[in-house]
Order: structure tokens, then C-alpha cells, then sequence
């Protein structure tokens, strides 16, 4: 691994860093985002690096709205082989670990990942002491309820003050046992406990969520929920437009990393945007 680049979870000429999404699942909300076996997740790694990923997020549980959760053993099964591979094959790019599991994380950060993106910002209590033990970037997402139920009635009196709260308690479990705020990522967490005037409310405030201006920022929006109500896109496929208008915004609104399925096209928006700059 000597040749390894540094990682960087902080944008570094203003656009934000691309993060491809890795679903090693069979039941993930857009179908061309699930992964058949080693060789098409290796396939793919290499596309989207190819295409300008700075990391690839690998996830084995779906989160979707109104998924069902998958055991420990089936998500380890699922991943550790995939991440393995990828790191032997691809030293530069950065892998983060899509998990609401300690245990999961735990192996995937010894198999070769470098962060963890916990859609449930610590929920599992032993998911703090494998931050620790590691001292590696992780991501808290807000999340309003579990996947089984988040999307049925949610409500907020102000969306951006409660998200904001909430993930200003969570990281600061995190400083507190010494991690440092330069490692820790904030997200919204978009269509997962909200509706739409709360996703765009969400969009619109940017860094306001962030506790602390050293943390990070990561929009995950690719494809979502949102531009079915927004659009009227009810295909996952048709809602590629709706998803880069979003990322479009994101320079401007200080997002550090954006989640997304279309690596490609959106380093095509970045280097359009940049060059019109």
C-alpha cells in the first residue's frame, strides 16, 4: 500500500468530491446500482474510477425506504470479499463502508476500507469504540425512525434546527473520546425520514447543519424519492436530470462529498462548471 494517495474527505479546488456507490444487494431503490459477484463489483470499481471517483461507498443492506434488515453474517458475506478485492486492485481510491453495524464495520475497515458511512449515526453503541480504535473518518447521517417505517407521517417543527441538534449530539460523542472534527462527516440524510419540504429545506440551509465548520458535509441525493414528488419521475432510471440540477447547487452551498450512482456524468458537470468559471 505504499503507494497509497493521501485521502481527503474535504473538497480541494471547490467542486465536491465524488463518492460512487458500490449496492452489493439485490433489492437497493435503482437496479443498475446492484452488484452481481466479484467481477462486476471490480468492473465497476474501475469504471468509476476511471470516470473521476474519489471514493467508492460499498454497502450490504439496503436502506431504501421500507427495506428489511439483513444479518450480520449475510452483510459481512456480502462485502468483505468485494472490499478486499477492490483494495488489493485499486490503491488510490478512497472505500468507505456503508454500515449500521460495529461488528460489519470493524472487519470492513481491516479488509482495507478507510470510513465509515453509518446511516444511523452511531446507533450501535460499540460503533464509537471501532471509530477510536481505527481513528478513521466517519459519516453520521440524520435519520428520522428505521427504514422499515421512516417514511410513514414524518414530522418536524424545524427541520434544520432538529437535524442540526441531533447531529451536533452525535459528533460530539465522537470529540469527546478524541476524534477529531476534521474527520467527522455530517449528512442530512435525504428521503430518510423526511418529505419534500423537508429534503429541499434540508438542501437549501447547506453547511447550516454542520456543528462544526472543521466537519465535512456529504449530500447523498442521486435518484431519490424526492424527484418523484419534485418531478414527477417515478422510475429511479428518469431521474438522472433532477439528481445532477441538485449537485449542480452543491459547490455554491459547500458540500464536501456528493453520493452518487453516475460518477461520470457528474465529473462532467464539475469540469463544465469549472471551465465556465
Amino acid at each position: 500500500m505504499a503507494d497509497r494517495r493521501p485521502l481527503s474527505i474535504r473538497r480541494v479546488d471547490g467542486f465536491p468530491l465524488i463518492m460512487g456507490v458500490l449496492n452489493i444487494t439485490p433489492d437497493s431503490f435503482h437496479p443498475d446500482s446492484r452488484v452481481d459477484g466479484l467481477d462486476d463489483a471490480l468492473n465497476r470499481a474501475g469504471l468509476m474510477i476511471e470516470n473521476g471517483a474519489d471514493w467508492l461507498d460499498i454497502g450490504g443492506e439496503s436502506t431504501r425506504p421500507s427495506a428489511t434488515a439483513v444479518d450480520e453474517g449475510e452483510e459481512m458475506a456480502r462485502v468483505l470479499p468485494i472490499i478486499t478485492a477492490i483494495r488489493e486492485r485499486f490503491t488510490k481510491v478512497g472505500i468507505s463502508i456503508d454500515t449500521r453495524r460495529a461488528s460489519v464495520a470493524r472487519q470492513a475497515l481491516l479488509a482495507g476500507a478507510d470510513m465509515i458511512n453509518d446511516v444511523s449515526a452511531l446507533s450501535d453503541p460499540q460503533m464509537l469504540e471501532v471509530v477510536v480504535e481505527f481513528g478513521c473518518p466517519i459519516c453520521i447521517m440524520h435519520m428520522q425512525g428505521s427504514p422499515e417505517k421512516m417514511q410513514i407521517n414524518p414530522i418536524y417543527g424545524d427541520v434544520v434546527d432538529e437535524v442540526r441538534t441531533i447531529l451536533t449530539t452525535v459528533a460530539k460523542k465522537l470529540t469527546e473520546e478524541g476524534i477529531s472534527p476534521n474527520l467527522i462527516i455530517v449528512d442530512p440524510g435525504i428521503g430518510f425520514g423526511k418529505l419534500l419540504e423537508h429534503n429541499l429545506s434540508l438542501l437549501t440551509a447547506g453547511r447550516q447543519i454542520v456543528p462544526n465548520q472543521e466537519m465535512s458535509l456529504l449530500w447523498g441525493v442521486s435518484r431519490k424519492r424526492m424527484f418523484e414528488d419534485l418531478l414527477g419521475r417515478s422510475e429511479s432510471e428518469n431521474r438522472l436530470a433532477g439528481t445532477l440540477g441538485v449537485a449542480a447547487m452543491a459547490k455554491s452551498l459547500g458540500v464536501d462529498i456528493i453520493r452518487v450512482h453516475d460518477v461520470r456524468e457528474h465529473a462532467d458537470l464539475f469540469a463544465t462548471m469549472a471551465a465556465m468559471e
